[in-house]
């Protein structure tokens, strides 16, 4: 089959889930046989400028062929004629399927549709409800949404919660196919000794974007209130926040044992997840949280807010929190720091790993593009 990815904002690159899954998405299909063609949008790694994730020359990544599409570097328009211009281009690229990913882009699959192109729509969260768009913004995505529930041929949703969502809204079906996360690799605490004197044990980790969703305000002002020695980590960089990152320096910088380590990659991404005590996910909105997927395959304990998508993750593997509540957060995050309550991590790794596996969303996936 030939199939077109439109939605994410580029790959090679971590910038956000979405990012993560066309790419694991792809490069695998090619290895099916299939032929992928991915639309980029140009532009810098919005979570870090310093690093070059961008790559505008490059054409082929792993087999699969990048298409770049050119846009205005400001916030909201830049996505808006990315998928306006992706659409346009799909038009005539003989595709068998042209796949969308996420709520925005959406609005604009209504061009293909004109022209009878079978549609499949990913919707990796409800993006509208996200605190960082404004008004126009979140009436725009909501109309994505809209758009995907007329004309898409069949939708893919990343939690139970979503497909409870489009069923009672709409009485849409969609099909229920969670991420994946790959095997991890495990390392000693080199780079992050180095650069942050970090050893094995030492630190409670955040890793996410850092945007108001996320909860970070929750988890500063909880570890405020811990006495322990053990570090926070926090590991991240803004994703058009940057007013809300701002804050969070300065709540940062009222604790010298708060770390910022900006967006990070690679080795010193893998030791963070090797090495930390306690992974820390306090988030209001989730879609399929990738970095909790990643964080239990390195076998790390973990505590997360009690909404649906987090605790369909953890099961019985980790420990929850109230959701927006720093009291019953503080209170949890004593109880982990309890050695008592550490569950073995050889444990919580064999169960992520055999439960959310990319090469069975890649096969529920090609079923459903020929359904």
């Amino acid at each position: 089959m030939k199939i077109a990815m439109i939605g994410h904002k580029r790959i090679p690159s971590r910038e956000g889930g979405v990012e993560i899954v066309v790419e694991e998405l792809s490069t695998r299909l090619v290895k099916q046989g299939h032929k992928v063609d991915v639309y980029n949008r140009m532009g810098k790694n919005v979570q870090n400028r310093k690093v070059d994730n961008n790559k505008e020359n490059i054409k082929n990544y792993k087999g699969v062929n990048i298409i770049t599409i050119p846009t205005i570097n400001k916030k909201g328009i830049d996505a808006f004629l990315y998928s306006f211009f992706s659409s346009i281009r799909a038009l005539f690229g003989n595709y068998d399927v042209i796949h969308y990913h996420a709520e925005g882009s959406c609005a604009m699959l209504w061009i293909p549709h004109l022209f009878k192109k079978r549609i499949i729509v990913t919707i990796h969260g409800l993006d509208w409800q996200r605190s960082k768009w404004g008004g126009f913004a979140s009436k725009y995505i909501k109309f994505g949404e809209k758009l995907a529930v007329k004309y898409a041929d069949e939708i893919i949703v990343l939690s139970e919660g979503v497909q409870k969502y489009f069923k009672n809204t709409y009485n849409r079906d969609t099909h229920f196919i969670p991420n994946g996360v790959n095997q991890p690799i495990k390392r000693e605490p080199h780079i992050i000794k180095e650069k942050y004197n970090l050893n094995k044990n030492d630190y409670i980790l955040f890793l996410a974007r850092i945007v108001p969703e996320k909860g970070l305000h929750y988890l500063l002002d909880a570890f405020k209130q811990i006495h322990t020695d053990k570090k926070l980590v926090i590991a991240g960089g803004s994703s058009h926040t940057n007013d809300y990152l701002k804050k969070m320096k300065c709540k940062a910088n009222q604790d010298d044992r708060v770390i910022m380590t900006g967006f990070v990659q690679e080795q010193e991404l893998e030791e963070l997840y090797s090495n930390c005590y306690l992974y820390c996910l306090p988030s209001d909105i989730e879609g399929m949280p990738l970095s909790l997927l990643e964080a239990m395959s390195y076998g790390c304990n973990c505590l997360v807010s009690n909404i649906e998508e987090n605790k369909q993750v953890i099961e019985e593997y980790g420990k929850t929190f109230k959701k927006s509540n720093i009291e019953d957060l503080i209170k949890k995050l004593n109880i982990c720091l309890n050695t008592k309550n550490k569950k073995n991590k050889e444990e919580i790794s064999n169960f992520i790993l055999k439960k959310y596996n990319w090469d069975k969303v890649v096969d529920k996936t090609q079923k459903i593009y020929t359904i």
